[in-house]
């Protein structure tokens, strides 16, 4: 017997730990049919109480629909939308790049950080939709300042997270980068970026119905074109049911954007759920 043998006859056996079984995440669908059940009861319970209803400022959810499908069919609503969208996508691209970049520069450089401090608490603080008519009036009444005012008010929680994101980065990492003398560059591009991406994108979300908040009450101020628009010019006039059908598709487009977000943030931190998962 050789000593190859030997020392395979004596060996003990490796020892294995079985894999924890990986706890199964429930698809986007259904995790909007699981979210969506209280709002198909909410409808129906709106639709039967108001089946009857002679209150001329609630009128019944039928008549609302009626009005809502008018409305989209002629055009109407639907060129308000795209006006409204357009601004909010507008407002809300601005204030993620430049979230991100001063957030990333805030975040590392810290000098700088007590420095602006206390006006980013201060100019967070201030009701986002009180400033509308001040920038309205100051800018005028064209599409730029609705878009900046959505970016203003849009900006603050994009910003504050970045920061939030970069300051947890692992002081181990940065000591690394330096001993290596990584470029800033990719330092910024493949160590802070990555991982201060989860908290990005916590941002964005917060942000998005900040966004559409401001973008409906921008429209409602020296405006001819938005849902904003459509929904005060009902209001003067007394076209109750078109008066909910317009917030009531405010609300539905803010929920089918915030599903779309919850996609796009899955596929963005596929590696971030993938590694929280095992």
């Amino acid at each position: 017997m050789t000593s190859t043998t030997l020392r395979a006859a004596g060996s003990r056996p490796a020892r294995t730990t079985p894999r924890r079984p990986r706890r199964s995440r429930p698809t986007l669908g259904g995790a909007i049919i699981q979210g969506s059940w209280l709002i198909v009861v909410v409808a129906a319970a709106w639709w039967f109480a108001t089946a009857k209803s002679a209150n001329f400022f609630i009128p019944p959810l039928q008549t609302i629909l009626q009005a809502l499908m008018r409305d989209l069919g002629n055009g109407v609503i639907a060129a308000g939308a795209a006006y409204s969208l357009g601004n909010l996508f507008g407002g809300l691209a601005i204030a993620i790049v430049v979230g991100i970049a001063l957030g990333i520069l805030l975040g590392e450089a810290k000098w700088l950080r007590d420095v602006v401090d206390p006006i980013i608490h201060f100019f967070r603080s201030i009701p986002q939709a009180a400033l509308v008519p001040l920038i309205i009036g100051t800018f005028g009444i064209g599409q730029g300042p609705k878009v900046g005012t959505i970016a203003f008010a849009c900006l603050w929680p994009v910003l504050l997270n970045t920061i939030d994101g970069v300051l947890g980065v692992e002081p181990t990492v940065r000591k690394f980068a330096r001993v290596y003398r990584i470029p800033r560059g990719l330092y910024f591009r493949r160590v802070v970026l990555p991982a201060a991406l989860p908290q990005i994108m916590a941002g964005i979300r917060v942000a998005l119905p900040i966004g559409i908040t401001v973008m409906v009450v921008s429209e409602m101020f020296a405006s001819t074109e938005g849902l904003g628009f459509y929904i005060l010019n009902s209001s003067a006039t007394f076209q109750v049911p078109e008066t909910w059908a317009g917030a009531l598709l405010v609300g539905v487009v803010g929920y089918i954007l915030s599903m779309l977000f919850v996609l796009v943030e899955r596929r963005v931190l596929r590696w971030y759920h993938a590694s929280g998962a095992q």
